[in-house]
């Protein structure tokens, strides 16, 4: 059986766990050759001040032109992070010409958190993103991200279990899967609200929340659910292996102290979710 290729389409942050730094070691742990397609170098992660910037969008051009040469497709496009409304295009024509035929494209709609969208972001990529996760096949937005993509007030959103699940089948749209992070039922859990749209019934995968607000924890999260899905796990149990690794990686950088900003220590926990385990 051949190695399954999944392409990662996201920034890489020279210091700090985020984006490429975390799905590349997370999906090759899980079995997978990772193929790297950066949308933007940062000297580190946004959580530090004075950070270098360097946009690749000219890159990524070539670097596609380059991989159609080569007969490259991918069984699963996954991406993250965009540097403009230009690269979300860029993402839209990498699916339709690099994802196998029963392929699955993973978008994660990086876009803002806590009610408001990161400085980088306009309204014209907003707008992009829209389009973008129309070639979805699944989406893993957070709350902030869910309102965005709904162009909705945040504050409108719903605060409750039966709300959450509500949500996640409305950014369905009957057309893909979502999995809407950072949901809790109040009661000291975080996890997520899954909408599987082959499916049905929309449900919770939770966990006991672990103090602190890791930066990064998305980027771990999306990638693990990728991996579970390439490994064939359905997308319920994709979710609940992605919401327990994200966990565990919470709990030890907390016993640890490690800096928050530097992202979650999940380097030492990636056994959890090595191929040989599945």
């Amino acid at each position: 059986m051949l190695t399954p290729k999944i392409a990662a389409i996201h920034d890489l942050s020279g210091f700090g766990r985020c984006s490429l730094t975390v799905a590349l070691p997370i999906l090759s742990a899980m079995g997978n050759q990772c193929s790297v397609l950066p949308t933007a170098y940062l000297s580190a992660q946004t959580a530090f001040p004075g950070f270098t910037f360097h946009d690749l969008t000219e890159e990524m051009k070539r670097a596609m032109d380059h991989w159609q040469a080569l007969g490259l497709r991918f069984d699963a496009v996954y991406s993250g992070f965009m540097g403009s409304a230009g690269q979300m295009a860029l993402v839209t024509e990498f699916i339709h010409r690099f994802r196998k035929e029963n392929g699955i494209a993973v978008v994660d709609p990086v876009m803002g958190d806590y009610g408001q969208r990161y400085a980088t972001y306009t309204d014209e990529m907003c707008g992009a993103m829209r389009t973008l996760v129309e070639d979805a096949d699944v989406i893993t937005p957070n709350l902030t991200e869910a309102a965005f993509l709904l162009n909705c007030s945040y504050d409108s959103l719903p605060a409750d279990r039966a709300g959450y699940l509500t949500l996640a089948e409305r950014l369905s749209g009957g057309r893909r899967s979502v999995v809407l992070t950072g949901v809790s039922d109040g009661a000291g859990t975080i996890g997520a609200a899954v909408y599987d749209k082959d499916c049905g019934a929309p449900e919770l995968v939770l966990t006991d929340r672990i103090p602190g607000d890791y930066h990064g924890t998305g980027d771990v999260f999306a990638s693990v659910l990728t991996g579970g899905l390439v490994q064939g796990r359905k997308l319920r149990d994709a979710a609940a292996l992605a919401v327990e690794f994200v966990r565990n990686c919470a709990e030890h950088t907390c016993s640890t102290g490690a800096p928050i900003e530097e992202g979650v220590d999940f380097e030492p926990l990636l056994y959890q979710i090595t191929a040989d385990r599945h």
